[in-house]
């Protein structure tokens, strides 16, 4: 079969087509046979190098597919099953072997680009907004990059659940979608300082919580954005790593929180991926919760989608397809 490996980290021609011999499921494993895979901002910091993986390696964590073979010892799929994942790496290629107890059913109704592009970046939207800082009326945010594909997401989570949405984004363009998903107020950050006018916005008082996936060129920018006792959420660095500094500064704007998390800590158990990936899905099949599909790849243009993902020019979400 083909899989993008690299083999050496680097820029996006670090990417080489390869043919492998085709993966066999051991115990609790089950092969399936890749129809969609998602291109995220982890896949970027692993192939840089960043995030440490063992080499050569076939990046991409989040795919859609058909169940084609199990391994000893599971229950609960058949072959011909349409099953979905994230977290484990191997997506960027024609077959990926998969854990069973990270795959979870592909209802009825919800095609393989849906449902690739909800598994990482959809229950990431959903743990921030219902899990890290249960958001509510009254409460208001600020989601950086909301028109990316986290952020769209982000943005009609946030207003369902009755908060008031102040998003940044890059263009004009962009600050249309972040409004057609559900943003009250969009700072275009290329012409106005977005912590001055989330400031101007909320009469000096500050956001409940901010969500930051930029990390480094705005992460001191969000911090003063904060009302006191509020949550600054740092769950990306597409700009750069944030540089240590003194926890001191959390107490002098207010006796701020500070997170850093991760999806797989949000779904650690079964019984969390399963309930939040089924009710990401569920919102999705009815409607309640719209995908932007903002650009198709195959296999050999991974390192356009790299490129493209990284450019910042993109919005929605970037999905790659076997050739």
């Amino acid at each position: 079969m083909k899989a993008a490996r690299v083999h050496e980290c680097g820029g996006p021609e670090a990417f080489v087509i390869d043919n492998v011999p085709d993966p066999i499921p051991g115990a609790g494993e089950v092969l399936v046979r890749v129809e969609v895979a998602g291109v995220n901002f982890i896949d970027v910091y692993q192939r840089r190098g960043e995030y440490g993986v063992k080499l050569p390696v076939t990046l991409g964590q989040e795919a859609a597919g058909i169940v084609i073979g199990l391994g000893p010892e599971v229950g609960g799929f058949h072959p011909g099953d349409r099953v979905a994942w994230c977290n484990v790496l191997g997506a960027y290629a024609e077959q990926a072997v998969v854990p069973a107890s990270a795959l979870v059913c592909v209802p009825a109704g919800i095609g393989p680009r849906e449902a690739a592009a909800a598994m990482l970046q959809g229950m990431t939207a959903h743990y921030l907004a219902t899990t890290i800082y249960p958001l509510s009326s009254g409460d208001t945010c600020l989601v950086h990059a909301a028109a990316g594909g986290v952020g769209l997401l982000l943005c009609q989570i946030a207003k369902s659940r009755g908060a008031r949405v102040i998003g940044t984004a890059g263009t004009d363009e962009k600050a249309g979608l972040a409004r057609s998903a559900g943003a009250d107020h969009v700072i275009v950050y290329t012409r106005e300082n977005f912590e001055a006018e989330a400031m101007r916005l909320t009469g000096g008082a500050g956001v409940q919580v901010v969500f930051d996936s930029v990390g480094r060129s705005t992460f001191d920018g969000s911090l003063q954005c904060l009302a006191p006792r509020g949550m600054m959420v740092l769950f990306g660095q597409s700009s750069g790593p944030v540089p240590p500094f003194d926890p001191q500064r959390l107490n002098q704007r207010g006796s701020l929180f500070l997170t850093r998390p991760s999806l797989k800590h949000y779904t650690a158990t079964r019984g969390e991926l399963l309930a939040r990936s089924s009710e990401v899905l569920e919102w999705i099949r009815e409607g309640a919760l719209k995908i932007r599909i903002g650009g198709d790849y195959p296999l050999s243009r991974i390192a356009d989608a790299h490129r493209d993902l990284e450019s910042r020019s993109t919005t929605g979400k970037l999905l790659v397809f076997p050739d």
